[in-house]
C-alpha cells in the first residue's frame, strides 16, 4: 500500500467518524430551591462539515447543551450524566487546561448577546487580536481587518479602531462572529449568531459559514429560534422541549412532516415561514390564520406621529484632532397613523434605530421635526417631556443591556409605575402580575434577576415593562428578535390584541421581514440613512420598486421553502 493510499484511508476514517457526539446527556444546576435538571437524555451527532440546528423555545436546553459541549457551563451547573465525545474523546468532564486547548482552534463559539460578550473598554480590533494571539496565530492589522471583513464589516481597518458602543447592534454581532471564526475551528457553536442582523447581512454571514463548511470541513452547531433559517441552512434539525430532544431528522423532511406535537406547533408559529403560508392562503382565496389584523379605518383616521425632513449628523473622530461628518439619518419623512403598525426595515447601520431614538427624544435631531399629536417634541419643557414619556414607551433590542442587573423582575416592571406615581403598592403588585401573565412568564419570575433568565425571557420582561404605563405609542426596536417562535407568536398576538382594544400605535424597527409581513400596515425601507421606499405592506412585498427592497425580500430565510399550507 502506498503512502497516498494510507492518507486516503485515514481521511475516509476521519470523515466517517462523528466530529461531535452527545449521548444521553444530563445537565443539573444547583439552585436555591435544590437541584434542577435542565437537560435530560439529550442526544445528537454532528459529522465533519455538517450543519446541525437545535431549535426550541427559551429554556428548552438548547444553549445549555451547547455550553456543555465547549465546557462553559455556569459554576452551579454540571454534566450529571451521559457523554460528550469530540472526535472520539470524552470531554464531558475534561479538565479546564484541556478545554482551553480545544477552544478557538478546535471549537469556536459565537454567543448570543453582543453587549455582554464584548469588552466595552477595548477596541474591536484588540479583541480580535487577543483571540488570534491566544491561539498562536498572527494578529497584525491586516490579519484583523481580514477577519472583520469576512464577517461582513465594511471599512474594516477603521472599524477595528472603534469601541463596541460605536457599533450598531448588528455590527456588534458581526464582530462576535468575526472572533468566533477567526481561528477557523473544526466545530463552530453558533448561538443565535444572526438574531441581531438584517436579512442581507444574515445571508452574507451564513453564506460564509457554508463556505467554511465546504472548504475547511468545519461543522456548525446552530442554535436558533428561526425555524425557516434552520430549514434553509441546516442538514439536520434537532428539536428540544423542556430539556429533552423530542424529534430530529433531515431539515426539510422534519419541517414538512413533523411528528411530535411540539414540532408541529413550532412549524405553525414560525414567522420566517409565514410568507409562504400567506401566499398559499391568497392563492386559495382563504384568510390566513393567526396573523395580526390591520387596524380599522376609523382608528387610522389621523396621524399620531409626523416625521418631517429628519436628519441626524454625527462627528466621527479620525485622529490628530480631525473629524468628519456622518449622516446617520438624512432627510427622512413619513407619517404614522393612529392605531396602525408602521415598520422601518433596512440593513444594520441604515438609520432605523437612530430614527427610533429621535422619536423617543433620546437623541436630538440635527435638522427636521417630529410632531406627536401635532406638537413639536423638540420644544417640550421638562414637565411636558415627562408626560410625553408616559405616552410613548420603548422596547429596546438588547434586553440584557436595558434591564438593571441589580433589580429583580418585580422592581424592574414596577419601576415606571412608581416613577409616574401610578397606584399604591398593592395595585402595582397586581399590575405586575397581570403583565407577567400577558407576556407568558410565571409569576414566580418576580423574585428572579435578569442574569437568571434566558435571552427570550429577558425580552419578555422588557416588553412587560413597556406595557406597564398603558402607553399610546410603543417604539419596538427589534422587540421580538430574541424570542423563540412560539413566544414570538404569543407576543405579536398580544400586541395585536392591545392595538385592537386600546387603539395602540406601533413603530416597529426590525430586520426580520418575515415578521413585518405578518404585523405591519405600512413599511418604510431605509438604506444608508435615506428612505428609499414606502407603501402598504402588500405593495412593498408584492410589488417592490427598488432593487434594494427586492434584495431584502429575496434574503428572507425560508422564503423559498415549499411547505404545505397547513401542518396536520
Amino acid at each position: 500500500m502506498t503512502t497516498s493510499d494510507v492518507r486516503i484511508n485515514e481521511a475516509g476514517t476521519e470523515a466517517n467518524r462523528p466530529l461531535l457526539e452527545i449521548r444521553d446527556l444530563a445537565i443539573t444546576f444547583n439552585t436555591s430551591n435544590g437541584e434542577m435538571n435542565a437537560v435530560r437524555n439529550a442526544h445528537l451527532t454532528i459529522m465533519p462539515g455538517e450543519t446541525v440546528a437545535i431549535v426550541g423555545e427559551s429554556g428548552s436546553g438548547k444553549s445549555t447543551t451547547a455550553l456543555a459541549a465547549i465546557g462553559l457551563l455556569p459554576s452551579n451547573g454540571r454534566v450529571s450524566g451521559g457523554q460528550i465525545l469530540l472526535e472520539g474523546e470524552d470531554i464531558s468532564h475534561a479538565p479546564e487546561k484541556r478545554m482551553i486547548e480545544l477552544r478557538g482552534n478546535t471549537i469556536g463559539m459565537v454567543p448570543q448577546d453582543p453587549m455582554s460578550n464584548l469588552n466595552p473598554v477595548w477596541k474591536i480590533g484588540y479583541q480580535v487580536k487577543e483571540t488570534l494571539r491566544a491561539n498562536g496565530r498572527p494578529g497584525g492589522p491586516d490579519d484583523i481587518a481580514k477577519v472583520l471583513s469576512e464577517a461582513g464589516l465594511p471599512d474594516a481597518h477603521r472599524r477595528a479602531k472603534q469601541y463596541p458602543h460605536e457599533f450598531s447592534g448588528g455590527m456588534r454581532q458581526r464582530a462576535l462572529i468575526a472572533i468566533g471564526l477567526s481561528c477557523q475551528p473544526r466545530l463552530l457553536i453558533a448561538d443565535e449568531p444572526t438574531s441581531a442582523l438584517d436579512v442581507t447581512v444574515q445571508r452574507q454571514i451564513l453564506d460564509h459559514l457554508e463556505g467554511m463548511t465546504s472548504e475547511l470541513g468545519t461543522a456548525v452547531l446552530l442554535i436558533t429560534h428561526d425555524l425557516g433559517l434552520a430549514a434553509e441552512r441546516a442538514d439536520k434539525v434537532v428539536v428540544m422541549y423542556r430539556g429533552q430532544v423530542v424529534e430530529s431528522g433531515p431539515s426539510l423532511e422534519l419541517l414538512q412532516n413533523p411528528q411530535h406535537p411540539y414540532t408541529k406547533r413550532l412549524v405553525e408559529s414560525a414567522p420566517s415561514l409565514a410568507s409562504r403560508r400567506i401566499q398559499v392562503a391568497k392563492e386559495q382565496g382563504v384568510e390566513a390564520t393567526d396573523l395580526l389584523a390591520p387596524a380599522s379605518e376609523e382608528a387610522a383616521a389621523d396621524n399620531v406621529l409626523q416625521i418631517q425632513d429628519l436628519r441626524k449628523v454625527y462627528k466621527l473622530r479620525q485622529g490628530f484632532g480631525k473629524s468628519s461628518d456622518f449622516a446617520a439619518v438624512d432627510g427622512v419623512s413619513f407619517d404614522v397613523k393612529r392605531g396602525t403598525t408602521t415598520a422601518i426595515v433596512g440593513e444594520s447601520g441604515s438609520g432605523k434605530s437612530t430614527v427610533a431614538k429621535m422619536v423617543l427624544q433620546l437623541e436630538k435631531p440635527t435638522e427636521g421635526r417630529i410632531l406627536f399629536d401635532g406638537v413639536d417634541t423638540s420644544v417640550l419643557k421638562p414637565a411636558e417631556l415627562f408626560k410625553f414619556r408616559r405616552r410613548v414607551q420603548p422596547i429596546f433590542q438588547d434586553p440584557y443591556g436595558s434591564l438593571d442587573p441589580m433589580y429583580n423582575i418585580f422592581r424592574t416592571i414596577e419601576e415606571p409605575l412608581r416613577t409616574h406615581k401610578v397606584g399604591n403598592k398593592a395595585s402595582r403588585e397586581k399590575k405586575v402580575r397581570e403583565l407577567l401573565d400577558q407576556v407568558a412568564l410565571p409569576q414566580s419570575t418576580m423574585q428572579r434577576y435578569p442574569n437568571e433568565l434566558s435571552g427570550g425571557q429577558r425580552q419578555r420582561v422588557a416588553i412587560a415593562r413597556a406595557l406597564a404605563l398603558d402607553p399610546e405609542v410603543i417604539i419596538c426596536d427589534e422587540a421580538v428578535s430574541a424570542l423563540d417562535v412560539l413566544v414570538q407568536a404569543q407576543v405579536l398576538n398580544l400586541l395585536a390584541d392591545l392595538q385592537s382594544n386600546l387603539g395602540l400605535t406601533y413603530l416597529f424597527i426590525t430586520h426580520d421581514l418575515a415578521v413585518v409581513r405578518q404585523i405591519a400596515d405600512h413599511v418604510c425601507v431605509m438604506e444608508k440613512g435615506r428612505l428609499v421606499e414606502t407603501g402598504t405592506t402588500d405593495e412593498v412585498f408584492e410589488s417592490p420598486q427598488q432593487d434594494y427592497t427586492k434584495a431584502l425580500l429575496n434574503a428572507i430565510p425560508g422564503a423559498k421553502l415549499m411547505l404545505p399550507p397547513q401542518v396536520a
